[in-house]
């Protein structure tokens, strides 16, 4: 059976040359006789993939000495805990609101101390990333123990161009869909955090990159923070305190290598740029579809259109469908469609998907609904 163009948000396209890689050797890993999925995570072997995953890692974005590498679980999500529970030292940090996943953790950061919103745009359905002016000066007033971020919203496509600026206080952002798409610059932030299913590997791992200093002193809340979620604990532990998603991580480790063997993370942002402005510039200029986010805040891995009509985002998606293309659903948030561009993602399946959508429109007519 041929394969698809999947455009699945996540869990989302992997390498085909990974997925090949990885068949090829799950009965027996490097000649030990037996898979990745039933090795000891504590052998001499899995311990050389979980070290040449990281240092494949470190290579890729530059991650300095004084920041710890964890592939956890959990996913994102459990994560909206993990960052108050360890580094919400005085009770206060600041939030942005760009998105669902923002919000989420912004709720669940207010469990336990006092999470101010620095700035929002939800008035405008998270259309658009706020100005970050306002939300820079608060965070340089240095009262605060953090000031999160989710740098791409996957459900509404945007992504921060621009980090805000907030003086000593640590940024702290969920990556989880644009991670590995491009470069990031690690010394900015004080902790990244990132579901690996959109661009780094299977669903179920998360890696985690935070500055030693914020976690010597263990938890800020030590009294009520889960033993697993201590970040102090983990890094100590090289991210085996009880047993990792051991194929996972594996997975993870050839996705790595495959970005360092395509170009890099500068060549990555190339390719997904490249993407993204064949699909920007057809919906621009259809009179059919149009783009949900505003261009100055329009994301590289998730491009997210409509119709002015729900029969026809659906007849489009059938569509699709029928030609081949999966996952340009939209997020049952907001309807329409969604095409997510991640590094995996051909730029021969977004021609096909631009084909598809070029196609619909010139066979479109209001009374073919």
């Amino acid at each position: 059976m041929a394969r698809v163009h999947n455009f699945s948000a996540g869990p989302a396209a992997l390498p085909e040359c990974v997925l090949r890689e990885a068949q090829t050797e799950l009965l027996d890993y490097a000649g030990s006789g037996m898979s990745v999925l039933e090795m000891s995570h504590r052998s001499a072997t899995f311990q050389s993939i979980i070290d040449d995953a990281e240092a494949s890692l470190r290579r890729l974005l530059g991650i300095p000495g004084n920041y710890r590498v964890l592939f956890l679980q959990g996913g994102a999500t459990l994560q909206f805990a993990g960052i108050p529970l360890n580094l919400m030292r005085t009770g206060r940090a600041g939030y942005l609101l760009t998105g669902n996943f923002a919000k989420l953790a912004w709720k669940e950061a207010c469990r336990y101390g006092e999470a101010e919103v620095l700035a929002t745009s939800e008035d405008t359905n998270f259309d658009r990333i706020p100005n970050l002016e306002a939300a820079g000066e608060r965070a340089s007033r240095n009262d605060l123990d953090y000031v999160y971020i989710c740098q791409n919203n996957t459900i509404f496509g945007t992504m921060f161009s621009e980090l805000p600026p907030t003086g000593a206080t640590p940024l702290v952002a969920d990556v989880s869909s644009c991670f590995l798409s491009l470069p990031l610059e690690v010394e900015r932030y004080g902790l990244i955090y990132a579901g690996a299913q959109k661009n780094a590997g299977p669903a179920g791992v998360t890696v985690v990159i935070v500055r030693e200093d914020l976690i010597e002193n263990g938890p800020a809340r030590a009294d009520i923070c889960p033993t697993y979620l201590g970040y102090q604990l983990q890094a100590a532990k090289g991210s085996m305190y009880n047993t990792p998603n051991t194929f996972g991580i594996y997975l993870c480790g050839k996705v790595f290598r495959w970005v360092e063997q395509t170009g890099g993370l500068t060549a990555m942002e190339a390719r997904n740029r490249a993407k993204a402005e064949l699909l920007y510039d057809l919906i621009d200029h259809s009179e059919l579809f149009h783009g949900t986010a505003q261009p100055t805040s329009r994301s590289i891995a998730n491009v997210t259109f409509r119709t002015d009509d729900a029969n026809t985002d659906a007849a489009f998606i059938a569509f699709a469908r029928e030609r081949g293309i999966e996952g340009v659903k939209g997020h049952r948030l907001v309807g329409g469609m969604r095409a997510s561009i991640y590094n995996a993602v051909s730029m021969e399946s977004v021609e096909a998907l631009a084909t598809c959508m070029r196609n619909f429109e010139a066979s479109w007519s209001p009374r073919s609904i």
